[in-house]
């Protein structure tokens, strides 16, 4: 369909799609492309992306048959930038028993000899750091220690660094979910968001400790922010389970502090998996996005500490699930916009038996009305009926002055992988979306 979006200047926007990394580009089956995060690996001045893939065609990947069928080995993937958005190259620094169902990554300079380390959270298992090898992180082996207080101990979903301390070495956060498919029995039992402090070398497993700061119904979340605006780093809690958020007050100092404040949401349910933070109301006050219980929607922090936080609805993309989101001024008119994309739950590895009624593929923004308490357009870019989009970084990649995105996807082997987004702005309408391959899984009509 044509685009109707357009800039503040009133040109037109559309999207075109570019692959950065594939089953292609790989030599293997790579699938089940899921988090990602950028920085600059290897120090020469341009953004690399580290991605993860759970390279499987199942939504559980520990359902396998142990005699005869192997489990999915996983992928931890590199893609290393350049002065040309179109030129990557790509490596894997993790695979197989190492990364078993990979489902996020994070990256800090963790030993300080100036280069980005990576720490992946897998589901089937542990928590994995990776130390950049320096000069040579495109050619020789990352060196690695699972760390051994989480091998064979849960399900590990996310996972960030954050100097909580201010001590110049940066901590792990991550979330133990219970398992990877939780059932009636892990939701009843709370399993602990925790923080791993190292001291010493990072690849000693004695060097880490760990110490859970609480205990929730599969805990989905532990995302460090700055809440409440008083210069250090809190953390974000979200519990599947009991359908809430909650965080961590860092009360500042040379040691780790935290209290646990709640976040009580009037007009929705949030279990807090994918959520960013702005202003988005003018306030002074950091507030809240995120799918919810209605649709995708923000919350106002409340002026005094303990008051309810309200809720107010951006928009829906039904019968599609909102999982993935960014936040970025896409059309230039001064105001934060809100990229969105969804988890197809069809056959990931088939197109047969999917209609336009299911839960598909999408890809759509939400245009800021100014007054954010009012309706938001929806501009639609893609629906097919593959695809799971999990994670969108936005970046000016090809530096024309506009925004594009990054993203990884999932759900739709052999089409997944890592993909960026590159706003077109035209004086006429063109198709809103132009996808890189000739053959793909299909696009879809709209059901609203």
């Amino acid at each position: 369909m044509l685009t109707k979006a357009t800039t503040s200047d009133g040109r037109y926007i559309s999207w075109q799609e570019h692959i950065i990394d594939d089953p292609i580009i790989a030599g293997f089956a790579l699938s089940g492309s899921d988090g990602l995060v950028v920085g600059d690996i290897d120090q020469d001045g341009f953004d690399d992306i580290v991605s993860v893939h759970e390279s499987d065609t199942l939504y559980d990947s520990s359902t396998h048959d142990a005699d005869f069928t192997p489990p999915p080995e996983g992928h931890v993937r590199i893609a290393f930038g350049s002065a040309d958005p179109d030129i990557w190259t790509n490596i894997t620094i993790a695979e197989g028993t190492d990364a078993p169902a990979p489902e996020d990554a994070a990256i800090a300079d963790v030993n300080g000899d100036g280069f980005p380390d990576v720490m992946v959270a897998t589901e089937l298992s542990h928590l994995i750091y990776l130390q950049n090898p320096g000069q040579q992180s495109r050619t020789a082996e990352w060196p690695r220690l699972i760390l051994p207080m989480t091998q064979g101990k849960g399900s590990y979903i996310r996972v960030f660094f954050a100097d909580l301390d201010s001590d110049g070495t940066p901590e792990a956060i991550a979330s133990n979910k219970g398992a990877q498919r939780p059932g009636p029995k892990d939701y009843a039992v709370s399993t602990p968001v925790s923080i791993y402090r190292v001291t010493g070398d990072p690849l000693d497993g004695d060097s880490w400790q760990e110490t859970d700061i609480g205990y929730y119904s599969v805990p989905q979340n532990s995302e460090p922010i700055d809440i409440d605006g008083d210069g250090d780093l809190d953390i974000i809690v979200g519990s599947r389970g009991e359908q809430r958020i909650a965080y961590f007050e860092n009360m500042g100092g040379d040691k780790i502090r935290l209290e646990e404040r709640a976040i009580g949401i009037v007009g929705a349910r949030v279990d807090g998996f994918n959520m960013v933070y702005s202003d988005i109301n003018g306030d002074g006050l950091l507030d809240i996005i995120g799918p919810t219980s209605k649709g995708l929607g923000w919350i106002a922090q409340p002026r005094r500490k303990g008051d309810a936080w309200n809720f107010h609805l951006i928009g829906t993309i039904s019968p599609d699930l909102a999982v993935g989101l960014e936040i970025a001024d896409i059309n230039s008119d001064g105001h934060i916009d809100i990229l969105v994309g969804s988890y197809s739950l069809g056959e990931r590895g088939d197109d047969k038996n999917i209609n336009k009624y299911g839960a598909l593929g999408r890809i759509a923004w939400f245009e800021n009305p100014n007054d954010v308490t009012q309706t938001w357009t929806r501009h639609d870019i893609s629906r097919r009926k593959r695809g799971m989009f999990d994670k969108f970084i936005a970046r000016d990649l090809d530096r024309d002055g506009d925004m594009d995105f990054l993203s990884t996807r999932g759900n739709s082997a052999p089409y997944d992988g890592v993909i960026w987004l590159e706003q077109i702005r035209s004086e006429k309408p063109q198709a809103a979306f132009q996808r890189a391959r000739q053959i793909d899984s299909p696009e879809m009509p709209l059901v609203d």
